[in-house]
């Protein structure tokens, strides 16, 4: 699933943001280039609403912010590392470099669940985060989520 909804326009090696809201702005900045937002203040809106009820910050400095929105028609996802450490209430209480971003139509479960596991699968290996964050380019970036 990964395969298809990433592609290099859609990852960054070089999130600027200093703080939880800016990197979520920022992510959803780059989502917005797909032109598949069709509502950039409800995916916000929505995202934030999300955080405020389920912290998104994982462990290993991984953090998923996502929502169900009535702004996409399908679901939409985007990878970025930041060089600086972000806080983001993860659950280990250590900051944040890893980030994937998505949204999915609110009508729709099952492709949001596969997509969330699937990440969350990968992101388990350290092998994979340490290829992650090693990445120059966002094609190098690509291959690591991809292969």
């Amino acid at each position: 699933m990964l395969r298809d909804v990433l592609t290099p326009e859609l990852v960054t090696t070089d999130l600027h943001a200093r703080t939880k809201p800016e990197a979520i702005s920022a992510l959803l900045d780059l989502l917005c280039t797909t032109g598949k937002v069709k509502d950039r203040a409800l995916a916000e809106r929505d995202l934030l609403a999300n955080e405020l009820r389920t912290a998104t910050g994982m462990q290993h400095g991984i953090a998923i912010p996502h929502a169900k929105t009535d702004a996409v028609d399908e679901l939409v996802a985007c990878v970025a590392v930041s060089r600086a450490p972000i806080e983001f209430d993860s659950l280990d209480g250590k900051p944040a470099f890893i980030f994937v971003m998505t949204l999915s139509p609110t009508g729709q479960t099952g492709p949001h669940m596969r997509f969330l596991a699937e990440v969350g699968r990968l992101l388990k290996n350290k092998k994979v985060r340490s290829a992650v964050l090693e990445a120059k380019s966002p094609e190098a970036l690509l291959r690591a989520f991809v292969g």
